[in-house]
This record gives C-alpha cells, sequence and structure tokens, in this order.
C-alpha cells in the first residue's frame, strides 16, 4: 500500500498501573477504527505508561525511528496531551513537523488544531533551529579556512582526493590536530575543521587524541 496512506497510532496512559492497561486497549481499539474510517492502513502501534512531561519514553522513541525508516505520513493520537503535556509536547510536534508527519487527533476529528501560541512557538523554533544551522556552518567554514591558512593540507591526508598513499578518512590525522592546536585553534574548531574535510571526528574525540599524543611524548 502506498506510504502516503500508510499510518501508526501512539497511545499514552501516565502511569503503568493496572487500571490504566484498559485505557490503553480503548485508546488503540478507537484509533484503529478512526484511522480506518479515515481511510489509513495502520503500520504500527506504539504504547507508552509514563509521564507527558518527559520525552524518555521506549513508545515514543521507537515511533521516531519507525516514521523515520518506513517514511510513515501520520500518527493518530487521542488527543494532543498524549503526545506530551509542557514543553516536551512542543518538541514532539517540532520533530513530528520537520519529519513532515501530519498528526491526526481522534478528539479534533482530523488534524490536530493548534491555537495561535503553539503555532508561533512551532514557527520559532524552525526560524532557530535554521539559524543555529546557518552558525554551526559559517563556524565550520571558517575553522577549514584558518585551518588551511595556518598550513592545513588535507589533499595529503585523504585517498579519495588523489594521493594514494594517505589516510583513509577513518583514520583521524593526529598530526594536523597537533598543529592546528599549536596555531591556536580550539578543540571544538579543529574537530569542525576535520569534519568539514570528511573525518568523522567529535571535538572530545580531538581532545582525547591530543592528550594521548602528549602523554606519549611525555612518556
Amino acid at each position: 500500500m502506498d506510504n502516503t496512506h500508510s499510518a501508526v497510532i501512539y497511545c499514552r496512559v501516565s502511569t503503568d498501573k493496572e487500571a490504566q492497561e484498559t485505557s490503553l486497549s480503548r485508546q488503540e481499539e478507537e484509533l484503529r477504527h478512526f484511522a480506518h474510517e479515515q481511510e489509513y492502513f495502520v503500520k504500527a502501534a506504539f504504547i507508552d505508561q509514563h509521564s507527558g512531561y518527559s520525552v524518555e519514553r521506549e513508545g515514543l522513541l521507537d515511533l521516531m525511528d519507525y516514521v523515520k525508516m518506513h517514511s510513515i505520513s501520520t500518527v493518530f493520537i487521542q488527543d494532543e496531551t498524549r503526545l506530551g503535556r509542557g514543553n516536551s509536547r512542543m518538541a514532539i510536534l517540532h520533530m513530528l513537523k520537520k519529519l513532515e508527519v501530519q498528526v491526526i487527533s481522534l478528539n479534533d476529528g482530523g488534524s490536530i488544531r493548534l491555537n495561535e501560541m503553539d503555532t508561533m512557538m512551532l514557527e520559532i523554533l524552525a526560524m532557530v533551529e535554521e539559524y543555529q544551522r546557518k552558525l554551526h556552518n559559517a563556524k565550520i567554514r571558517r575553522g577549514m579556512r584558518r585551518a588551511v591558512e595556518h598550513g592545513f593540507k588535507p589533499e595529503k591526508n585523504l585517498k579519495d582526493q588523489g594521493n594514494p598513499e594517505g589516510r583513509e578518512r577513518k583514520d583521524i590525522p593526529i598530526e594536523e590536530i597537533v598543529k592546528l592546536r599549536k596555531n591556536g585553534l580550539t578543540y571544538e574548531e579543529i574537530a569542525s575543521t576535520l569534519r568539514g574535510f570528511g573525518f568523522p571526528v567529535s571535538k572530545a574525540t580531538v581532545h582525547r587524541r591530543y592528550i594521548e599524543y602528549k602523554e606519549r611524548l611525555g612518556g
């Protein structure tokens, strides 16, 4: 069946008391029936017995993974509070919006209805995230420029950039880390620079490799 008409169900109650299990079963049954009425095919159901103020919910995390892996376009819920409460609710709505997942609420009889404040908050979150992405990319570009200015020569370290004697991307060049560190770049700048040139490295890894190098010299 076309994924544009595929959906998943999310059900949640706030505690793990046995009395709540009846509520979960009822939620799932009602949502399956509602989804069928809306001509959606339910591929999976995810369930949580956990506070809505937390995002550390197994069912929710599994749902997020599933919709990405299977390109699911729609999530059915009983009402907006099932997704979450407080800040966690907004964070989850934001994540689903980024994944281009439509949220359909049984109580709303269709797409979840957001008030003006919620709509404005989601727009602000999207704008802030976009500027964070631009800032991150600008820092990488600056780090790469500074590294080259200080003598970093990536073509000497990557086999797929023309030097068969060079290193694979996964092998982080410690000599370049040391050189860039001596030239005043921070660990974060060095990590951003190396990632820009294709090395999958974090700030913590750069710091650890540098310390290990210094310890070897001291030994």
